[in-house]
């Protein structure tokens, strides 16, 4: 009998569709959350839900739940057909402009290279800080089956705000997993039907850019 999946939790404060990527028919966790790349496991759930700052009233809507299907290091992922479509484009459409397919180098070894993008300085020079946080953990988490809102999430359920004591949204910085079997299990079974539906809304803070 297979492990059952764990859930990740976490606030998505900046909804620029840059963490977690969800355009050309893949969502993409490639930058920031180091602990979620470095932990998660195949057949693992990652559900973003909104901010609840004064700007956005957010909290406890969904921003996008991935089922984790596949994992690979940013030089992978770099060289990887697949997702040419994924770096970044400061002159393209927004999708193109907050590409997350953003690091490479030239071997094992090497320094980090950081594309022009939207971890980088406005000038374009590395921002060491992003370099380093980002690239702290060599692992991008890839799925097929999510949907990703934005700024148009439905509320979690009310059920499991008060879950026995517990709740599915994560309120404090960074992320929550160590949610109790019998919450994962009926968490999942609601999030179903509404979990495979790809790209589904614009990024909430999208109405800040250009």
């Amino acid at each position: 009998m297979s492990a059952a999946p764990t859930i990740y939790s976490y606030v998505v404060a900046r909804d620029f569709g840059f963490a977690p990527n969800p355009f050309h028919g893949v969502c993409t966790l490639a930058t920031c959350k180091p602990r979620i790349r470095k932990g998660a496991a195949i057949g693992d759930w990652i559900v973003g839900t909104g901010s609840g700052a004064a700007a956005r009233k957010r909290a406890g809507f969904l921003v996008f739940a991935m089922k984790v299907e596949e994992a690979i290091s940013f030089d992978e992922y770099w060289k990887d057909e697949r997702f040419l479509l994924k770096r970044p484009n400061l002159r393209g459409s927004k999708k193109m402009a907050f590409g997350d397919n953003i690091y490479h180098r030239k071997g094992e070894g090497y320094d980090w290279k950081q594309s022009n993008s939207h971890h980088t300085l406005p000038d374009g020079r590395t921002n060491t800080f992003n370099l380093n946080t980002d690239t702290s953990v060599n692992r991008i988490l890839i799925s097929r089956t999510f949907t990703y809102w934005g700024g148009t999430g439905p509320a979690v359920a009310a059920q499991f705000r008060n879950f026995n004591g517990d709740d599915i949204v994560c309120t404090a910085r960074n992320h929550r997993s160590n949610f109790a079997p019998d919450l994962v299990a009926a968490f999942l079974k609601w999030l179903g039907p509404l979990a495979n539906e790809g790209y589904s809304g614009e990024p909430l803070d999208w109405d800040r850019t250009a």
